[in-house]
């Protein structure tokens, strides 16, 4: 049977609102250049073998730190620190429902790590545990090469459409509702910010130098509450 013409005024008008959307947001932070370039050195002489992952199987290509990088006590690194948590709270906050002095009185834990993307190397794809939020900072980004403009983007996973039937319509939807994986483009200063649980990837890196990354990890308490998981 074909669908009913258009033209037919018996349907009643319908309101089409997106539901279960999901966050995200990006923002570049107040650096120089210069800050990013003092930043990669320090970071750079920090990928040692004492400092890598002990969880995570070593690979040449993608260097990935121990989450105490915000235990340094390097200038430069305190700095990021405040900056990033400044960045994740604002966008935080405009997610809630929470006025500013309620949202104030949260409690603020994190974690972070640093990623060294070589060339020809990529971070698998991962959803962060026990966090809330994950945000992704880049100090380094080499250019992409001619043709690859996917060269070391985030790559955010569509998983709340996987179990759609796809029809002559489904496949077709328009945003937001469109289905789809989500890219983000790191640049030096910039900053991303989405759901921890969310499944991502650092694509490959076709470049010929290398990607440098923070990735942290944030949850936020009530005042006084005690039940939360340890890291």
């Amino acid at each position: 049977m074909a669908a009913p013409a258009m033209t037919d005024p018996s349907p009643p008008a319908a309101s089409l609102v997106p539901i279960f959307a999901t966050p995200f947001a990006q923002a570049a932070l107040p650096v120089e250049a210069a800050f990013n370039q003092t930043l990669a050195g320090l970071l750079g002489a920090r990928a040692t073998g004492e400092r890598h992952d002990p969880d995570r199987r070593r690979d040449p290509l993608c260097y990935v730190s121990r989450e105490d990088l915000f235990e340094s006590r390097d200038e430069p690194i305190a700095a990021l620190r405040n900056l990033l948590l400044a960045g994740l709270c604002r966008s935080v906050l405009a997610a809630t429902l929470h006025g500013e002095a309620e949202f104030s009185r949260l409690g603020l834990r994190s974690r972070a790590r640093f990623v060294i993307v070589r060339p020809d190397g990529c971070l698998p794809a991962q959803s962060l545990a026990l966090a809330s939020w994950c945000a992704i900072y880049c100090v380094a980004a080499p250019p992409a090469p001619a043709g690859r403009a996917d060269s070391g983007v985030l790559r955010l996973y569509e998983m709340r459409l996987g179990g759609m039937f796809a029809d002559a319509t489904t496949w077709r939807l328009r945003p937001p509702f469109a289905g789809g994986h989500q890219l983000w483009h790191p640049r030096p200063g910039s900053m991303a910010l989405f759901p921890a649980h969310l499944l991502h990837e650092i694509a490959l890196n076709r470049s010929d130098g290398d990607l440098m990354l923070v990735i942290l990890r944030a949850r936020f308490e009530n005042p006084g509450q005690q039940e939360i998981p340890p890291w």
